[in-house]
């Protein structure tokens, strides 16, 4: 297994810095998602464009979603056929076809 790359000080900083903006970031988004202030399927479309979302998992955004916990997600994206590691950005068209008319 190879060895990871040594980071200096400064690096490693600047590192953690960056994962802890996204994380806020993407529990801002799961919020927002919440709070109805966001729509599903526009927050796909931003998922396209926008890296954050777009490497944010589909699970983790149906989880967001008002009524829907941990174990209706799950049915949901097994109904659809989506695999638990699918990350927003990798959704295909019908895929998200599906998703939309799964949830309305």
């Amino acid at each position: 297994m190879p060895l990871p790359p040594t980071l200096s000080a400064d690096q490693r900083q600047a590192a953690l810095e960056k994962a802890t903006a996204v994380r806020k970031q993407r529990a801002e988004i799961k919020d927002r998602l919440k709070m109805g202030s966001v729509s599903l399927k526009d927050l796909l479309d931003q998922g396209q464009s926008d890296e954050v979302i777009g490497k944010m998992k589909v699970l983790d955004v149906l989880k967001s979603l008002p009524g829907l916990g941990a174990v209706k997600a799950r049915r949901v994206m097994e109904e659809v056929g989506i695999s638990d590691t699918r990350r927003v950005q990798g959704l295909g068209e019908q895929q998200r076809r599906k998703l939309f008319e799964t949830l309305s």
